[in-house]
């Protein structure tokens, strides 16, 4: 009990910090993801001498407890809330560019990192096309958010949504097979690539069938009940056990989530919800998010105490700038299709798709016996970092200078 209560009690220090950071960020009209990340970075770098402020922070950078957190906890919460705030007609509308990123952009990017990996920075063949899978996943939080203060179109933040919700559950399952089973298929030769494949439709489909078949039974339980606190309890229930569920048979939980979340949130809705309980709900999971996030990027932050970027400066150098020129190359060959998408957009929806707490926590899920895990996480913090606070700091001032923003286009930039 006396252990229960240290860990709740350091938690709630870092609570308490993450949501004083937010409130000034948004008093001063910053991103509340850089701010708590930049926050993090202080905490993990200055040894401040406050013994409470120290244990938890030294508690929470626990690899274990990290990935634990992020993983099981939070990736539930934040993808099950963005399937209900995401409007599946407007995802409709854009579902061409939307697929196209997500599932060739992810494959694209995944192949170019890996191979430039491989052959560029030298590092061992699991090692690279590791590194890859991560850099595959976006995290536009912080993008969004800035998107909707400057007023960018609804066309143009629905794609970043939609590929950054779909993005994720493709970039896990390449996680999987590239740290697991890479090796394993390469000395099968062709038949390692049929089996390759095989266990990515697999691992896709069946969270794509999970997700479905939980997302009509809940959906059907709550036609029986106008009780929004039960309903918002039954929405719960099925976030996490889409993930859960999806992970005991070895099939994507992410894709379970996201497949049950739009079930729920679009026929659900339909058949089972009342305005007020779709109010409430929604309010509710703004609520859960927003604690969420806040853990999550200022966790971020405090991580960097348990990397030594010393004597490596050159090859995260050419790491970003690979990430970066792979991120180019990947959108315009998977949005040549989307007529509907101009030059300047597709600039903007490039320098958007940031690198995030996702990439880290799957990162820290490496077993230690993985070899070459030190430089996995090396590169992956590396990016990371600099994704969030040079690209996140900078999009606004992109977005003015494209004219996407309301005050751009009153004055016909």
């Amino acid at each position: 009990m006396h252990d229960f209560n240290e860990v709740f009690i350091q938690i709630l220090i870092l609570l308490a910090i993450a949501i004083s950071v937010v409130g000034v960020a948004r008093k001063i009209k910053q991103p509340d993801a850089i701010a708590l990340v930049l926050v993090g970075l202080f905490l993990g770098i200055v040894n401040l001498p406050i013994p409470m402020i120290d244990q938890a922070e030294a508690f929470i950078t626990q690899s274990n407890v990290f990935q634990v957190i992020i993983i099981s906890l939070f990736l539930p919460i934040l993808l099950g809330d963005a399937t209900l705030k995401l409007p599946v007609h407007d995802l409709y509308k854009e579902k061409n560019t939307v697929i196209g990123m997500a599932l060739g952009g992810t494959l694209l990017s995944f192949i170019i990192i890996g191979f430039a990996g491989l052959f560029l920075l030298g590092l061992p063949i699991a090692v690279a096309f590791t590194f890859a899978a991560l850099m595959s996943a976006t995290d536009p939080i912080s993008v969004l958010s800035i998107f909707k203060s400057a007023g960018v179109s609804k066309k143009l933040s629905t794609i970043m949504e939609g590929e950054s919700l779909f993005n994720d559950g493709i970039a896990i399952v390449l996680f999987q097979i590239s740290s697991l089973y890479l090796l394993t298929y390469i000395e099968m030769g062709w038949a390692g690539v049929g089996s390759g494949v095989w266990l990515f439709l697999r691992f896709a489909v069946g969270g794509v069938i999970v997700g479905l078949i939980l997302g009509f039974i809940f959906s059907q339980i709550i036609r029986f009940y106008d009780d929004y606190p039960f309903e918002i309890v039954v929405s719960a229930l099925l976030f996490f056990g889409s993930y859960f569920i999806a992970e005991h048979f070895h099939v994507s939980g992410v894709i379970a989530v996201l497949s049950g979340g739009f079930v729920f949130g679009e026929y659900g809705a339909r058949i089972g919800m009342t305005e007020i309980t779709e109010r409430n709900i929604n309010s509710f999971w703004d609520v859960i998010a927003l604690i969420a996030n806040s853990l999550i990027f200022l966790i971020v932050g405090l991580e960097i105490r348990n990397i030594d970027f010393r004597g490596h400066w050159e090859i995260i150098f050419y790491a970003i700038l690979i990430v970066i020129g792979a991120r180019v190359i990947a959108l315009y060959l998977s949005t040549m299709p989307a007529k509907s998408l101009n030059r300047k957009e597709r600039i903007l929806l490039n320098w958007g798709g940031v690198k995030g707490s996702l990439s880290i926590a799957l990162a820290l899920s490496l077993q230690s016996s993985f070899d070459g895990r030190e430089t996995v996480l090396l590169l992956t913090f590396a990016v990371v970092l600099f994704s969030l606070l040079v690209q996140g700091l900078t999009i606004k001032p992109l977005i003015r200078i494209l004219g996407f923003s309301e005050k751009g286009r009153k004055s016909g930039l």
